[in-house]
């Protein structure tokens, strides 16, 4: 066609598409589910292989650890299967790195907190992941994801790899594959994977059951703050930190470690042989931190010697694998076509007291059991 040739036309007096010639390349102008299509299947041919992951991931490559993360954490029924698959051929380089989780109350300073830690375990020669859980919203799903702006030396670090992910909504602040990245962390060599949760209480029960080591960073001023605090997490805790004990601020850091100390005398410790106490810590001076990488690896030769270590993680698994089949049950349950239909019906006969909950859920769990047969 000639530059000045008009497009062409369907018998209907409609365009197709115009086609120009313009510097000896082909343009076509087309309907946008082709575009659509097109965009598709340019994506689908530009995603590794899984052998291609699966070798750059050994190679410690970040750029392929950071794709083979996202498929992980891709909600698409077609990532889903080669997501698995990969974390098959990976399963015998899992299970190295010490997983340490890392929670507190607002305004502890977490972030900081990990960048300071992370760093110091850099310059040991470590090689250290982190796992950040931003908040998702719950209007819109979308989450801030801005721990690499907080973490700003320790994600230039050679050593580090910062992943920050959105919590989906799940509850106790973490990612539904959290524990897929973990993995997929392990097998790329990292000796030390921290895990920040977003801090929401009780709920943080779901982070420790897939670290090894669990943390609670407080702020000075226990008196008032403990009004607030719940005692669930405090048993969860392997050790409580009183973070920013630096200034003017070191004499009341040590006051409050002691009244921690108190309380969590009578408490349940959290990993059996093992006695929860409170430290402090300043990540502006550095002053503690050393002594506690000190006592989390007292922690781990204590609990490999004892073989708790090895229990809870055998102990992890099995939970991991009844949260899988809940979420599993969940999903399709909500999106089976029956359900879809009725549940709004009868939700509003529940409201009008028209009808019992036990009579609509016993309802809405035949329609989803028939199909099901």
């Amino acid at each position: 066609m000639a530059m000045d040739e008009r497009p062409e036309s369907s018998p209907t007096g409609q365009r197709t598409f115009l086609t120009t010639i313009k510097q000896g390349l082909e343009h076509e102008i087309l309907p946008d589910s082709i575009q659509k299509n097109i965009r598709f299947q340019k994506r689908k041919n530009n995603e590794p292989s899984i052998d291609e992951l699966f070798e750059g991931i050994l190679r410690g490559n970040r750029s392929v650890l950071a794709r083979a993360i996202t498929l992980a954490e891709s909600n698409a029924e077609q990532h889903f299967q080669k997501a698995q698959s990969l974390l098959q051929r990976l399963l015998p380089y899992t299970g190295n790195s010490l997983r340490i989780g890392i929670t507190g109350v607002p305004g502890a300073g977490k972030s900081t907190f990990i960048e300071s830690f992370g760093m110091f375990l850099c310059e040991q020669g470590f090689r250290v992941a982190v796992l950040a859980i931003d908040p998702s919203s719950s209007i819109s799903g979308g989450s801030i994801l801005g721990d690499k702006t907080r973490m700003e030396q320790l994600s230039k670090h050679p050593q580090a790899f910062i992943r920050p992910s959105p919590t989906a909504g799940k509850l106790g602040g973490v990612h539904r594959k959290t524990r897929e990245a973990m993995l997929i962390c392990e097998a790329a060599g990292f000796d030390v994977i921290l895990i920040e949760t977003v801090g929401v209480g009780q709920s943080e029960v779901l982070i420790r059951d897939m670290v090894d080591f669990f943390m609670l960073l407080v702020l000075t001023g226990a008196g008032d703050e403990l009004q607030g605090m719940k005692k669930g997490i405090m048993e969860l805790a392997d050790a409580v930190i009183v973070h920013k004990a630096d200034g003017a601020n070191k004499q009341k850091a040590e006051k409050t470690k002691q009244e921690y100390n108190r309380i969590l005398h009578f408490l349940q410790p959290a990993t059996k042989g093992w006695e929860t106490k409170a430290y402090t810590c300043s990540s502006l001076t550095k002053e503690g931190i050393s002594e506690l990488w000190q006592m989390i690896q007292m922690f781990v030769d204590s609990g490999k010697a004892s073989g708790v270590f090895e229990a809870r993680r055998k102990a992890q698994s099995r939970e991991w694998l009844y949260s899988i089949i809940a979420d599993q049950l969940h999903f399709q349950f909500y999106h089976h076509p029956n359900v879809k239909v009725e549940l709004p019906k009868l939700e509003n006969q529940v409201i009008a007291g028209e009808m019992t909950v036990a009579s609509a859920a016993e309802t809405l769990y035949r329609l989803f059991m028939d199909q099901k047969k």
